[in-house]
């Protein structure tokens, strides 16, 4: 049922997730033809009331936060700076005395501060976040990725990108002896749990370049393929680029507004292109539900066989509601789906006609798909598992006594 996704479905994907917005839609199938399927794409408020689209310097990798008490956007969980400054230090940071020097100017500066290091100990790391909590410092830190000599060559690769120096003892440089000078410079940096993405200023354009010719004449030397394997990872992260999607709106409400519409539309398509797609419109559950029967006839007891009924009812009832919706008779719909075998068959709500809905672009993500039906059942679960389940019941709104007085709807 579900198949790999083609490039031009990915704006389908997209667009529907948005609203059947085919403008976000086709926005972000353009991010990603630019910079590959597994490419960075990400979001930022723009200056003027249009979207815009542009594709900058930058690499993600994955190592996040080494302490959630760095996050700035609690609701994400996220820590999100722009016009930061980049700390590399490839040793581990023991006290933060050895960094009284950047941190001073990082206060006297008053921008953002991203240490990237081998290990931060605990002394150390505990007077950064005491500081960050204080407000005395905007700052975040990560141990470096990689490992030994490939995490020393990472840290090479981040100092091309930011156009900042590594702090290393086999260079003569000390951690308490440096300032500002080895600082490298990124226009955003984005850190979550689990990655980071750097996005460069766009001044080191000519330094990538040369870092990506070096690397690519390790390859020709390299005799071992997973080296080879490693030195492409390197290369498809610095020169792969940063998609920036800039959304634009006339007020703040409705920026909020289309911000998370493209946010759905990004991480639909990115689903997409994990898992595939499934034909859309509740058509895909409701073919689901023919197959219930099947499991059913294996089934021991009778509660496990009404538990499969209640499943199937489920996996129909999206196609009825979105019928519902459209001003039609769900059961009608659902029954002239059914009459037709062909799998993409089904209704397109939005034209209200019978057709090919994969042709006509009404396709959803299978791991969208699949995601909603674990979630359900887990909910189910929950439910069934409890001795209590509290809801909220809406109170009626009283009824007022019309006022004998008021001559307002006679038009006196």
């Amino acid at each position: 049922m579900s198949k790999d996704v083609e490039d031009s479905e990915l704006a389908d994907v997209a667009a529907v997730s948005a609203g059947n917005n085919y403008e976000v839609g086709n926005m972000v199938a353009e991010a990603l033809s630019k910079v590959g399927r597994k490419g960075v794409v990400t979001l930022e408020e723009g200056k003027s009331a249009e979207n815009s689209l542009r594709v900058v310097e930058g690499m993600q990798f994955d190592r996040g936060y080494i302490s959630p008490y760095f996050v700035t956007d609690t609701e994400k969980m996220i820590v999100d700076f722009e016009n930061c400054k980049l700390l590399l230090v490839d040793k581990k940071i023991t006290t933060a005395r050895d960094m009284i020097n950047i941190l001073e100017e990082t206060i006297r500066g008053g921008y953002p501060l991203l240490i990237i290091a081998e290990d931060i100990e605990q002394e150390a790391l505990a007077t950064l976040v005491v500081n960050k909590l204080r407000g005395s410092l905007k700052i975040a830190a990560l141990k470096a990725p990689g490992f030994g000599e490939r995490k020393s060559q990472y840290l090479d690769d981040i100092a091309i990108l930011t156009g900042g120096t590594v702090v290393r003892d086999e260079i003569g440089l000390s951690l308490d002896k440096v300032g500002k000078e080895v600082l490298g410079n990124a226009s955003k940096v984005v850190l979550s749990k689990d990655s980071t993405t750097i996005v460069g200023d766009g001044t080191t354009q000519e330094e990538v370049s040369k870092r990506v010719v070096q690397i690519k004449n390790l390859i020709e030397l390299a005799e071992q393929e997973y080296e080879k394997e490693k030195l492409n990872e390197r290369i498809a992260k610095l020169a792969g680029g940063v998609a920036i999607i800039q959304v634009g709106a006339q007020t703040e409400t409705e920026l909020k507004e289309k911000k998370l519409r493209v946010e759905d539309a990004l991480n639909a398509t990115k689903a997409a292109v994990e898992e595939g797609i499934v034909v859309g419109g509740g058509t895909a559950l409701l073919r689901l539900a023919l197959k219930v029967d099947d499991v059913k006839s294996t089934l021991e007891n009778y509660e496990q066989q009404v538990g499969a009924d209640i499943v199937k009812r489920a996996l129909s009832y999206p196609l009825k509601l979105i019928a519902k919706n459209a001003g039609v008779n769900g059961s009608v719909v659902t029954e002239k789906v059914l009459s037709n075998d062909d799998p993409r068959y089904g209704y397109n709500a939005a034209t209200g006609t019978y057709e090919d809905l994969m042709s006509a672009g009404i396709i959803d993500p299978t791991k969208v798909v699949r995601c909603c039906l674990e979630h359900a059942a887990s909910v189910a679960r929950t439910f069934l598992t409890s001795d209590v389940v509290v809801v909220e019941i809406k109170e009626p709104e009283p009824v007022t006594a019309p006022n004998p007085m008021d001559n307002s709807g006679y038009g006196y």
